[in-house]
C-alpha cells in the first residue's frame, strides 16, 4: 500500500520532529515521562516510532523513500569519521580477547542456528512452510549471508545457489524484520546493561576505562565552537566521505577484474562498494585521531556523529514493516527460532567467560546488522564505543561468505535428510 507521504522532504521533516519530541520528552522532569523512558529507552523509541509510522499508520514507508540510502551512504560514513577522531586505540586493545570470542560465538550461532531451526520446524510444525524443501535451504542461505556478513555476502549466496528473484524477495523480508526486532531488544538491553552485567558476573573495567579516557579528553578540549570551527569539522567529515566514495568508485571496478578469483576464494565482499566506503572512512577517521584533528572533539565532533547515527536509526526503523510478519508466518517461525539459538549461544558463552553485555550486543550486531547498525548498537552504550562496532563489522564482512556456505550446506543436509 502506498504511504500517505511520499515526498522525502516531508518524510525527513516528520522523522526529525519525531526525534526532537523523543529527546524533549526523555529529558522532561515529568515523572510520567521518566517512568515511560525507564522501560522504553529513547534510542529504542527512535527506532520503533518510525516503524509504527510505516505500519500500521501508513504515513511513511522505507520502500518509497531514499532517506535510508542517503543516511547509510553519506551520514553514516561522516559519523564514523567524527566518532573515530577521539578514539583511544590503546583502550580498544585493552578490551582483550573476549570481544573477539563473542563475535565468533555470534557467527557460530548463525551457522548452526539455521539447520537446527529447520530441523525443529520440520518436526514440530511440518505444515507451516509451504515451499519446496530444496528452495527453502537455498533461500535461507541468503539470510545466512546477510546475518554473518552483509548485503554483498547475501547477493553472493543468491548467485551461488541460484535463488529465484521472488524467493529472494521473501527472504529479504524475513532477514530485515527478524534482524530489526532483535536489534530492538539489543537497544533495550543497552539501557539495562548494569543489571545484565551483574547477572553475567562480567568485568567491565576495560570498557569503563575506555569510556572515561575518551570522556576526559572531550572535557579537556571542550569549548563553544565558532562558525569557522564548525565548518572545519564538517569539512573534515564530509571531505572524508567524498574521499571514501571516490576511493570506493576506483577500487570496486578494479576488484571486478578479479571476479573469478575472488569468487573462488569466497571473497565477494571485496567487490562491494559499500564495504570499501566503510573501510576507507574508518581508516581515515582512525588516521586523523593521531593528528591535531583530534581536537575537533572539543567543538562537538562526537555529538554531531551521534546526531547522524540517530537519523540513521530512524531511517532503519522506517524500513521495518511489522505487518509483513503475518504474510510469511512459516519462514518467520524459522527466522525467530534461528535467532533464538543465536542468542542462547551468545548468552551461554558470555556467562562462561564472564563477558560484558556490550560484547554480546556488538558481537551479535556486527554479524546480524553489519557496518550500518553495529555502531548504532555500540553507541547506545556510549558514543566513544561506536568504532568498536565498526571494526567488528568489517571482520564480519570477511567471514560472511565462508560462514554462510557452511550454514547452507548444513541446511541442505537437514532438508534432504
Amino acid at each position: 500500500m502506498k504511504p500517505f507521504f511520499t515526498n522525502d522532504a516531508v518524510v525527513l521533516g516528520i522523522l526529525l520532529i519525531t526525534l526532537a519530541l523523543i529527546f524533549i520528552t526523555s529529558h522532561s522532569k515529568s515523572k510520567r515521562w521518566q517512568k515511560f523512558y525507564t522501560f522504553f529507552p529513547p534510542l529504542l523509541i527512535c527506532y520503533f516510532a518510525p516503524a509504527l509510522l510505516n505500519w500500521p499508520l501508513g504515513l511513511i514507508s522505507g520502500e518509497e523513500s531514499q532517506l535510508y540510502f542517503v543516511s547509510s551512504r553519506y551520514l553514516l560514513p561522516a559519523s564514523l569519521i567524527l566518532l573515530c577522531l577521539s578514539i583511544d586505540l590503546k583502550g580498544i586493545v585493552n578490551l582483550g580477547p573476549k570481544s573477539i570470542i563473542m563475535f565468533l560465538s555470534a557467527t557460530l550461532g548463525i551457522v548452526i542456528g539455521g539447520p537446527i531451526a529447520l530441523l525443529i520446524t520440520s518436526y514440530i510444525l511440518p505444515d507451516v512452510i509451504q515451499a519446496n524443501p530444496e528452495q527453502i535451504w537455498r533461500g535461507l542461505s541468503t539470510v545466512a549471508g546477510s546475518w554473518i556478513g552483509g548485503g554483498a555476502n547475501q547477493t553472493a549466496m543468491k548467485e551461488i545457489f541460484e535463488v529465484p528473484d521472488d524467493l529472494f524477495g521473501t527472504m529479504i523480508v524475513v532477514d530485515v524484520v527478524v534482524a530489526n526486532i532483535w536489534m530492538g531488544f539489543l537497544l533495550y538491553g543497552a539501557n539495562i546493561t548494569k543489571r545484565l552485567d551483574k547477572w553475567l558476573k562480567s568485568d567491565t573495567s576495560a570498557i569503563e576505562d575506555l569510556k572515561k579516557r575518551v570522556e576526559d579528553y572531550r572535557l579537556s578540549v571542550e569549548k563553544i565552537p565558532t562558525t569557522t570551527e564548525l565548518f572545519t569539522m564538517l569539512g573534515v567529515a564530509f571531505g572524508g566521505v567524498a574521499l571514501a566514495h571516490w576511493g570506493s568508485d576506483l577500487i570496486t571496478p578494479w576488484m571486478e577484474r578479479f571476479r573469478e578469483t575472488l569468487e573462488n576464494l569466497k571473497l565477494t565482499s571485496l567487490m562491494s562498494g559499500f564495504f570499501w566506503l566503510i573501510v576507507i572512512c574508518t581508516t581515515f577517521g582512525l588516521a586523523l585521531s593521531f593528528t591535531r584533528a583530534k581536537k575537533l572533539e572539543g567543538v562537538g565532533a562526537s555529538r554531531w556523529g551521534s546526531i547522524f547515527i540517530y537519523i540513521l536509526v530512524a531511517t532503519i526503523g522506517m524500513k521495518m514493516n511489522l505487518g509483513e510478519v503475518f504474510q510469511n508466518l512459516g519462514l518467520f517461525a524459522v527466522g525467530i527460532i534461528w535467532m533464538a539459538i543465536h542468542v542462547i549461544i551468545l548468552l551461554v558463552v558470555a556467562k562462561l567467560i564472564k563477558a560484558p553485555f556490550f560484547f554480546v550486543a556488538v558481537g551479535s550486531q556486527a554479524n546480524i546488522g553489519g557496518a550500518a547498525s553495529a555502531p548504532v548498537v555500540a553507541s547506545a552504550f556510549s558514543p566513544s564505543l561506536a568504532p568498536v562496532g565498526v571494526l567488528m563489522a568489517v571482520l564480519g564482512y570477511a567471514l560472511g561468505t565462508y560462514g554462510a556456505l557452511v550454514c547452507a550446506f548444513l541446511m541442505q543436509a537437514v532438508t534432504t535428510g
